[in-house]
């Protein structure tokens, strides 16, 4: 987890070839499935020590490698392309030009693909590390590959370009109305909570969840705490759990776990922070979670005296 689903953004950049671009220049088909994952270069991250989620969905994906990223594609496609063809006496064939635009085509479908989800990127990186968050559709959506599946696997077995190009319609107004339906359903919930409770909360996030586009799930910062819920759009109803989670921020030891440079990388990342404090005379385990993924994603554990 952590990012839309690989799978997902080849699947993009192949329907987008088979939908008429891959005919732009020989190499094209590549240039859009590399393009379309290039991005995500930053999961070398896992190799190291860093915790990754401080990583992730940052340099690789904001303004700088948007704009040098299709750059260092095209010269690789071209200078590949001419070694292949000076290998079997040939004359290259690769156009420049176009090969630079399907690579700015398939990074960009690549981070537009990332900020629908509610994990967040950093498109303004490295000039500011500010989160930007679709919140409109789930990190794996079942639907998303069906469409741009059986639209690329049709397209290569009739031989024509109809099929890709009514996926990535299909596609575009699914996205539009998970657009429309993440502000929608954020609205309704804010002013449940701003209703019973007299203000709005200083944090609010209703999410997407696995396969069912009219259920989200509800996040709401309320002071040292936080609060969960469930929206349905069929039947309309706005559920909060009873049971809370606190911050347990404010204690000694969660301070203290803050100067740790482990917990400071996953601060850098996490959205809805909370802290798990077990003590034992002067020393305690402290675990940093985010809301959004339990301990699924991004959790850690540090010792502090």
């Amino acid at each position: 987890m952590g990012r839309m689903d690989n799978v997902c953004h080849t699947l993009l950049g192949a329907a987008i070839g088979e939908a008429g671009l891959k005919r732009l220049s020989p190499r094209a088909s590549a240039t859009l499935l590399i393009a379309s994952n290039i991005p995500d270069l930053d999961a070398l991250v896992f190799f190291t020590g860093t915790p990754s989620v401080s990583f992730r969905r940052g340099w690789t994906h904001g303004v700088l490698a948007q704009a040098l990223l299709p750059i260092v594609l095209t010269a690789a496609v071209v200078w590949f392309d001419g070694w292949r063809c000076r290998r079997r006496g040939e004359v290259p064939r690769v156009d420049p030009l176009a090969i630079l635009a399907l690579s700015y085509v398939g990074v960009f479908a690549h981070l537009f693909l990332d900020f629908l989800n509610n994990y967040g990127i950093r498109l303004l990186m490295p000039f500011s590390g500010r989160w930007f968050y679709g919140d409109a559709v789930f990190i794996v959506d079942p639907w998303l590959w069906l469409i741009l599946g059986a639209g690329v696997f049709l397209a290569r077995r009739m031989l024509t370009l109809r099929p890709a190009q009514a996926a990535l319609v299909l596609v575009s107004i699914y996205i539009a109305g998970m657009l429309w339906l993440a502000v929608a359903s954020r609205r309704i919930v804010l002013e449940a909570w701003t209703t019973a409770h007299g203000a709005a909360p200083p944090a609010l996030m209703v999410g997407p969840v696995p396969i069912d586009p009219l259920r989200k799930q509800i996040i709401v910062d309320a002071g040292n705490h936080y609060e969960t819920g469930e929206l349905r759009w069929w039947p309309r109803e706005v559920r909060f759990d009873r049971e809370t989670t606190p911050k347990n921020d404010e204690f000694i030891m969660a301070a203290h776990s803050r100067r740790n440079p482990t917990i400071q990388a996953v601060l850098v990342w996490a959205r809805f922070p909370y802290y798990q404090i077990t003590s034992s005379g002067e020393t305690a385990l402290v675990t940093l979670r985010d809301m959004r993924f339990g301990d699924r994603v991004g959790g850690v554990t540090v010792e502090v005296r």
